[in-house]
């Protein structure tokens, strides 16, 4: 049966990385995957193009598809629209429109790049790690929020924090399912000790390991997460938490690999349908200039077809691939050495495909 994947460029460096991952899908589909691939608009060229940054036309692309390939929103020139038509409202619109709730974000140093991170190798070395973050609750989505003027003519700008306890607890499982097919162990992150919304968190989690006996769970709230990520990362396995501190506690990771540029993530339904995207933002500093590092997007299609098109093969080629590019030397900027030669967007794609 042929599956549909829906590809979405978006803005900045998006459509440059997008089209290296397309290489990757056009070579295995002449090798017999049964794909088919639709392209569509979101973000910043979908507000451009039809004043919205997701046309129902997108969101029904994106339904009746297998998986979509995204690659970023956003950029400075869209920063003074009003808040619902800015991209990353684009972004938000799939994730609650597809039921996407589970992020999984991978932190995995490549032992050819463990001079890049900004950490001493011994201190990353054999870094693998797996943060879920939740994706379509918390204070992204809650309400109300906005911004009131007071009596006293003051302006004052509010946003609600909230989790129901079913939406812990699906996000809980989730962490917990994949913990168990890892290390079997599970850090659930939250601030307990503050916030009512994360005690009943971690009520929550605590309750959800008696039925998962296998896996080892602890508790961590996220300044000290934080301050464990580059203390001493190796200690976690996956780490589960909320939509803002997963936001910020996997940017944070990434950089431990040596650059945000290496790291793709998977976003998943309760079927295992899922959007699949780089970690990175649309980088427009250096749209267009043809050297951002495409291998984020790359590593996200095989997500893709591990995580929802049940092709862990292809999944292994493009990792495999990979690993080979980088055995060879080849280098984006962002991950070269210090007066390494580095290659552009198209040559490090090209390397990729010749490789498999």
């Amino acid at each position: 049966m042929t599956r549909k994947i829906l590809i979405l460029p978006g803005d900045g460096i998006g459509p440059e990385i997008v089209a290296e991952a397309v290489k990757v899908l056009d070579r295995l589909k002449a090798d017999g995957l049964d794909i088919e691939l639709e392209q569509g608009l979101v973000g910043g060229a979908a507000y451009d193009a039809m004043g919205h940054p997701l046309p129902e036309e997108t969101l029904a692309q994106a339904r009746a598809a297998d998986a979509v390939l995204l690659g970023a929103v956003g950029g400075p020139r869209y920063e003074a629209l009003e808040r619902s038509l800015r991209p990353e409202q684009g972004l938000l619109g799939l994730r609650a429109g597809l039921g996407l709730f589970s992020n999984l974000r991978p932190a995995i140093l490549y032992p050819q790049l463990a001079d890049a991170s900004t950490l001493k190798p011994e201190v990353v070395s054999g870094l693998d790690i797996l943060i879920v973050r939740e994706l379509t609750g918390g204070i992204y989505f809650g309400q109300p929020r906005g911004v009131r003027t007071l009596d006293n003519g003051e302006k004052e700008g509010f946003n609600t924090l909230v989790y129901r306890e079913s939406e812990i607890e699906r996000i809980g499982r989730s962490a917990f399912e994949i913990a168990r097919k890892r290390g079997g162990r599970l850090c659930s992150v939250d601030k307990a000790n503050v916030l009512e919304v994360t005690e009943l968190w971690r009520q929550v989690m605590v309750r959800l390991a008696g039925e998962y006996p296998d896996v080892e769970l602890s508790h961590m709230y996220v300044d000290n997460a934080a301050m464990q990520l580059v203390r001493a990362p190796r200690q976690f396995d996956v780490m589960v938490t909320t939509n803002m501190f997963g936001d910020i506690l996997s940017d944070a990771a990434a950089m431990l690999t040596g650059s945000i540029g290496m790291l793709p993530s998977a976003s998943l339904d309760a079927a295992g349908k899922g959007m699949y995207e780089p970690i990175h933002g649309s980088a427009p500093d250096i749209a267009g200039q043809g050297v951002a590092n495409p291998l984020a997007t790359l590593l996200s299609v095989a997500m893709m077809l591990r995580y929802s098109l049940d092709e862990p093969a292809a999944a292994d080629r493009i990792e495999a691939a990979v690993g080979r590019v980088l055995d060879q030397g080849l280098r984006t900027p962002d991950i070269a050495a210090e007066g390494q030669p580095t290659v552009g967007t198209a040559e490090m794609g090209d390397a990729v495909v010749a490789a498999l």
